[in-house]
């Protein structure tokens, strides 16, 4: 998947930039909802963050195979590019520490 990536990844800055941003903000989005449903069940400060990340998370394995058989006219090298070469750089590099501080500074 990554050599994929890494190939087709020209492709994907050519496509339309509301579908980057998405793939750059979606996971902040998505986060910060399971943030606020963590507190409305008061949650342990580690499990929200782990619900954090998991929720900010893009499905590396399973959604590239469905899509395969389920959508096949869908081009690989842009769910493949955006979920490898854009979410999970920025989740490892920023998401993760920002999540856990957030998790703690909000119930820890």
């Amino acid at each position: 998947m990554g050599l994929m990536v890494a190939k087709n990844f020209g492709s994907v800055l050519t496509k339309s930039p509301v579908v980057i941003a998405y793939a750059s903000v979606g996971p902040l989005v998505h986060a910060s909802i399971a943030l606020a449903l963590s507190i409305l069940l008061q949650l342990p400060a580690a499990d929200v963050a782990l619900l954090m990340v998991l929720s900010a998370s893009a499905s590396y394995i399973v959604v590239p195979a469905v899509l395969r058989y389920a959508i096949p006219e869908a081009n690989p090298s842009l769910y493949f590019g955006l979920s490898l070469g854009v979410t999970f750089p920025l989740n490892i590099l920023f998401g993760i520490p920002r999540y856990t501080f957030v998790a703690k500074h909000f119930l820890g």
